[in-house]
């Protein structure tokens, strides 16, 4: 693997914006690519693209996403509950049901080491429509590059280093958010239900 990516990484960085996003098809898919540090990259060295390079890296993400996704969709359901019981399972696939999306985009926005394939993999489990998820993970990845580049025009291709050095309070931070919005969301569902039924 690591002598495919000797000769792999060279080779996309001379594509640009299509690399970038060819890169992200195939992490997303098949090959592990250290995107951040790619994409960091292909933004120093293109400063005025920046945008570009994010959104094609998020339009391949969500597209190579489509095969862990698939593999999940086709029976991963036995493979899932070989790996937790019944009633984790069940809890996984509330919280998927209750709010889907942020289940999704959420584990797209985080860097590694989270376990990202994981999360597309139950996607796929728990029947999630194929354009909600396309659209979490777009969303996800734009927001993660998109910062990860404004890091970088600031601070240099070194930002990479600082989003890994920071990761656990990076996913601690959003982990909150996520609460909070989450709680906020139930709250108001349970207000508008208790309106109607009165």
């Amino acid at each position: 693997m690591a002598k495919w990516k000797l000769v792999l990484l060279p080779f996309l960085a001379k594509f640009g914006i299509w690399g970038a996003g060819a890169a992200a098809l195939l992490d997303s898919s098949t090959i592990p690519i250290p995107m951040d540090a790619l994409l960091a990259l292909y933004v120093w060295h293109d400063k005025g693209h920046f945008w570009l390079y994010c959104l094609l890296g998020a339009v391949g993400s969500a597209i190579g996403g489509l095969l862990p996704y698939g593999l999940g969709r086709a029976g991963g359901e036995f493979f899932l509950l070989k790996h937790v019981n019944r009633r984790r399972y069940e809890r996984m696939r509330t919280r998927f049901e209750n709010q889907e999306f942020l289940a999704m985009m959420i584990p797209s926005m985080m860097p590694p080491p989270t376990p990202w394939k994981a999360f597309v993999f139950a996607a796929g489990v728990f029947e999630m429509r194929i354009l909600p998820f396309m659209l979490a993970v777009f969303t996800g990845r734009l927001l993660r590059w998109l910062i990860l580049s404004m890091l970088v025009l600031k601070l240099g291709p070194g930002a990479v280093d600082v989003v890994a050095h920071h990761a656990l309070t990076m996913v601690a931070a959003v982990g909150s958010l996520a609460v909070v919005g989450f709680t906020w969301w139930w709250m108001r569902k349970k207000r508008t239900g208790k309106l109607l039924e009165d």
